[in-house]
């Protein structure tokens, strides 16, 4: 999905400098490269791309990553995509 770009400035993605230890695994499971390393730390190199999965935050040993995962441009398209396809949605069904 590279090249992918949700709506520009709604992500609700945010680091904290000051709590980020530079370990990388943002980096790792972020499936968008919103992240590099640069020197010991972390960075955001392009919010747009971020579809809000909530991977890097849940990732972070020290919860420098908060983000709103969920409610974004990613969960409207897939939600959307299982309405089109009747496919029942998870937490509406009788196992959820």
């Amino acid at each position: 999905m590279k090249g992918f770009r949700y709506l520009e400035g709604v992500a609700t993605l945010e680091l904290s400098p000051e709590a980020c230890i530079g370990c990388g695994r943002c980096v790792e499971v972020c499936p968008h490269q919103v992240f590099v390393l640069e020197g010991k730390l972390s960075r955001i190199v392009d919010l747009d791309v971020c579809m809000e999965c909530g991977a890097c935050a849940k990732n972070c040993p020290t919860a420098a990553i908060r983000v709103d995962a969920g409610v974004g441009c990613a969960t409207g398209l897939i939600n959307e995509w299982l309405r089109e396809r009747k496919i029942r949605q998870v937490g509406k069904g009788c196992c959820s």
